[in-house]
């Protein structure tokens, strides 16, 4: 006897649809399962005997034959577990099969029978729906999450005794519901203000400019001066999170298994923040199986690397890519694979080894060869792709005494929402999804960021002085056009590329 169900697999942030296929025939008894399953899959086979078992049902000792369509794809996870033991008593008749072809099954079986969450529901939801199936079985777990996509059945289960009475009618069971946002955790990011840092404003200034246009950030100053801490505050004065953002966004951290039980959608911009010790596959994503790296669960958000020149020189170099085409591209000899990295990349670094250059209350104590080779781990071509390079002081002590609270990251982010309302209505026709002045291309530097004669004199002489490249050249453009816009002015001025100049620090050299 044959039976089919419908499952599904996740290929990058993307799901596809998998025909789980059962054969059962008259032989000696084997379970074979085909199709590319990886390990995961093919011990399925031991949980599902045992789950079936414990829960009380039997399948005859017959050749089993599981192939898991299309069969050019490795499949890969415990997933299969659910549909391949509905697909064994559907074809030992413990089962009416009527529902099977209605519903995508998902879920991972314990050998008691109880059904374990799993990853990547999220984008196997949205294929449920574009398959134009009635709904998605899933674990219990999982169902918050997926009630994210509307117009299918959203069922969610605790074991497979409560799946067999589905299947044979005698329970229903209701459709979940996503989490209303009041019944959603809070992160972190709502936990720390702007307000908090004491003085700085001119890098706060900078790092409004930054949120407003989506701009790279590169914060050189000594130690205990702030870095890390107004880098922590920057998620707070971004924009609120549109909701086809959030869904990316929220597909990214399902595939990695990293949605939590009470949350149903990804609500705050991410903020990663990975330890210098990390590796170019931790930071940009693959491995034999490949996964998202870093840079891809900062999609949308920001990725902060403090201490910048102590990671490894190839794992900054790999950054360079992703950030001019914000995806990754994984490349293996079976599977080509993207994931989505649009994110704002926010460096931290000392100015020179012993961290004291330019500081006024210690010396420094490196020569001009220590500082120019601490400086050189960061390459020409990675710096010209940070667009603000802001120098952070130490903090004077009377600005530490100060009682008095600077302003709220609420206030920040209004100007920075109305900015950013102000960009996207000019970027709505036409423009390839470009959502920020950090995303212009040439042609969109040449319409909107036109400057006068007295701003093109000013340019000259300071790319000719500076010797700076091109592409240091249109970071300029595009910070001075996120200036114009913080000012609501509808052109580029001369005082706008004064200031977008001077976030140019380490083009200046070694002072």
């Amino acid at each position: 006897m044959l039976a089919t169900v419908v499952s599904g697999a996740v290929l990058g942030i993307d799901a596809y649809r998998v025909d789980v296929e059962v054969d059962m025939a008259m032989g000696l008894p084997q379970f074979n399962i085909v199709g590319l399953p990886d390990g995961a899959v093919r011990e399925s086979k031991e949980r599902v005997r045992a789950a079936i078992k414990n829960s009380g049902f039997m399948v005859p000792a017959r050749r089993l034959t599981v192939n898991l369509a299309p069969a050019d794809i490795r499949k890969e996870g415990a997933a299969f577990d659910l549909p391949i033991s509905l697909g064994m008593l559907a074809c030992a008749q413990v089962i009416s099969p009527d529902l099977l072809k209605d519903y995508m099954v998902v879920g991972e079986l314990a050998l008691d029978g109880t059904i374990k969450r799993v990853r990547g529901v999220l984008p196997l939801a949205a294929a449920c729906r574009e398959h134009g199936l009635k709904g998605i079985l899933l674990p219990q777990a999982n169902a918050p999450e997926a009630a994210v996509v509307q117009d299918i059945d959203v069922i969610g289960v605790h074991d497979l005794q409560q799946v067999i009475r589905f299947m044979n009618g005698a329970e229903g069971i209701a459709s979940a519901e996503a989490l209303a946002i009041n019944e959603m955790e809070t992160t972190d990011s709502a936990r720390v203000d702007m307000a908090d840092v004491k003085g700085q404003e001119h890098v706060k200034r900078a790092l409004e400019v930054a949120a407003a246009g989506g701009h790279n950030v590169l914060m050189v100053g000594p130690p205990g001066s702030g870095k890390t801490m107004l880098a922590r505050r920057l998620a707070t004065i971004l924009p609120y999170l549109e909701f086809e953002e959030s869904l990316q966004t929220t597909k990214v951290y399902s595939v990695v298994g990293m949605i939590h039980e009470k949350e149903s959608l990804i609500r705050e911009r991410p903020f990663r923040s990975p330890h210098h010790t990390i590796s170019d596959v931790g930071l940009i994503g693959g491995g034999s199986i490949p996964r998202p790296g870093e840079i891809s669960l900062a999609h949308n958000g920001v990725l902060f690397l403090d201490e910048l020149p102590e990671f490894k020189k190839n794992v900054l170099e790999v950054l360079r890519q992703p950030l001019e085409d914000n995806q990754v591209t994984i490349t293996r000899s079976m599977v080509s694979i993207t994931y989505p990295a649009r994110i704002m990349l926010v460096t931290a670094m000392n100015p020179c080894p012993c961290g004291y250059l330019g500081d006024p209350k210690h010396e420094c104590t490196c020569s001009i060869g220590e500082i120019q080779r601490y400086r050189a781990r960061l390459s020409g071509p990675l710096l010209d792709r940070i667009d603000l390079h802001v120098e952070v002081p130490a903090v004077r002590y009377k600005e530490l005494a100060d009682s008095r609270c600077g302003e709220s990251s609420k206030n920040v982010r209004d100007r920075v929402q109305s900015t950013r309302a102000l960009q996207h209505k000019r970027y709505t026709k036409g423009m390839n999804g470009i959502r920020c002045n950090a995303q212009m291309t040439p042609r969109h530097l040449r319409e909107f960021c036109k400057v006068d004669a007295e701003g093109e004199r000013l340019l000259e002489m300071v790319v000719d002085r500076l010797g700076m490249s091109a592409r240091a050249y249109d970071r300029i453009l595009k910070v001075a056009r996120t200036i114009a816009d913080l000012e609501q002015a509808p052109d580029i001025q001369a005082v706008h590329l004064s200031e977008a100049i001077q976030y140019r620090t380490l083009d200046r050299g070694v002072k």
